[in-house]
């Protein structure tokens, strides 16, 4: 029976998402359990792929599996044999299902902890940014971002996709106390896209852009012309999407 999943996980101490030889996966703690359940190897596909110390609070996957066990018993079943910092919060039976070809769109959420000292409780979930930021002009260049553009200049180099343009239904950025979220919603996402856009908009609340510099990044498709790469530790998948 096909498997609809949904995991969440801290992805501090994992190389990422994807199985890898030399760091440990996500991917291949979902699979060791599997090979534990059914001693054999058994592929486990998410609706995407996240980088090294990225973190998702309900990331879909699918697996097909032959057992006996109910699917809602199935979370009990690998959350006493995964690692405390990855769960897997609901399982069902969907036939005909594929996280990753049925999605239709992700909402990420970037943190970023602002002021001189840096957070020991969010260290792990938020990007230390000790220079003042101001809300306003990052506000007005997330909307240069928002709609269907050729994202080339928000794409790190070497990303290999047969085009670079995607639509982002929404930029929100928010300021709490002295934490900083960059909340963005779209149809799918470039290597390292969100990560991007959150150092652009950084650079944009710190002074070092203009609001109509994210215009013209956009615009230019020139990685140069956007802003720095924000650290991987302040982003987490919120949702994925699907009909």
């Amino acid at each position: 029976m096909r498997i609809k999943a949904t995991v969440e996980y801290d992805g501090t101490a994992y190389g990422g998402w994807q199985l890898q030889k030399n760091a440990p996966s996500i991917q291949g703690e979902l699979e060791r359990v599997l090979m534990e359940l059914c001693g054999r190897r058994i592929a486990v596909t998410a609706a995407g792929r996240t980088d090294a110390g990225v973190h998702a609070l309900a990331m879909p996957v699918h697996f097909d599996l032959e057992s006996s066990i109910p699917p809602e018993k199935l979370p009990f079943v690998f959350n006493r044999n995964l690692p405390p910092d990855i769960r897997m919060i609901s399982a069902e039976q969907k036939e005909g299902f594929h996280a990753r070809f049925d999605a239709k769109g992700k909402t990420y959420r970037y943190a970023v902890c602002n002021r001189p000292h840096a957070s020991a409780m969010e260290r792990n979930r938020s990007m230390h940014f000790p220079y003042k930021l101001e809300l306003e002009p990052m506000q007005e260049a997330a909307k240069f971002i928002e709609g269907r553009h050729d994202f080339a200049a928000f794409a790190a180099s070497g990303a290999q996709t047969k085009t670079t343009v995607r639509t982002v239904k929404e930029v929100k950025v928010e300021k709490c106390g002295d934490m900083f979220y960059i909340t963005v919603t779209g149809d799918g996402f470039l290597y390292n896209m969100v990560r991007i856009i959150a150092g652009t908009l950084l650079s944009v609340g710190n002074g070092r852009m203009t609001p109509e510099q994210v215009r013209l990044a956009v615009e230019s498709g020139n990685r140069e012309d956007a802003g720095f790469t924000a650290e991987p530790q302040g982003l987490t998948l919120l949702e994925v999407y699907y009909d």
